[in-house]
């Protein structure tokens, strides 16, 4: 299973990311973006499945046959309580990779003081094989494929 970009942007390893929780892969092994691009933006579905959870700053994509995929928009945004995020689909709903899921600007999330990085997990994957398609410090667009299952 390929994991796409959910965001365009330059791409970090984990251990880079600025939160202990992400940077020692408390919940799961992945990599994360940067994001390069100004004002608004869609945050994409990476795989096909159905939204398991959602919440402004944050979703997971569940499919019945491979682990699911956590997409985490900026730290300690939930501290925004929703602030600047639109919701674009609902929890529950089928989504094809690719399908815009969240509505956000990094730009006024770093405004407030916080860091855009953009953790992309996968969960429940222990004894699965993940492989990096873009390198970290690569720039990747959005939907472009990120990671690889098996």
């Amino acid at each position: 299973m390929e994991v796409g970009a959910p965001v365009a942007g330059r791409v970090i390893a984990l251990p880079d990311v600025a939160d202990p929780v992400f940077a020692q892969e408390i919940v799961g092994p992945g990599l994360a973006i940067i994001p390069t691009r100004k004002g608004r933006l869609p945050a994409l579905a990476p795989i096909d499945g159905t939204i398991v959870k959602l919440h402004p700053h944050a979703f997971v994509i569940a499919t019945p046959s491979s682990p699911a995929v956590l997409v985490h928009l900026g730290l300690d945004t939930v501290s925004l309580a929703g602030n600047g995020f639109s919701l674009l689909c609902e929890e529950g709903q089928e989504v094809r990779a690719g399908d815009a899921v969240v509505a956000w600007s990094p730009s006024d999330i770093r405004g407030r003081g916080l860091d855009p990085v953009v953790p992309v997990i996968v969960l429940e994957s222990a004894g699965l094989a993940l492989t990096a398609l873009a390198e970290p410090g690569r720039r990747v667009r959005a939907g472009e494929p990120l990671l690889r299952l098996g």
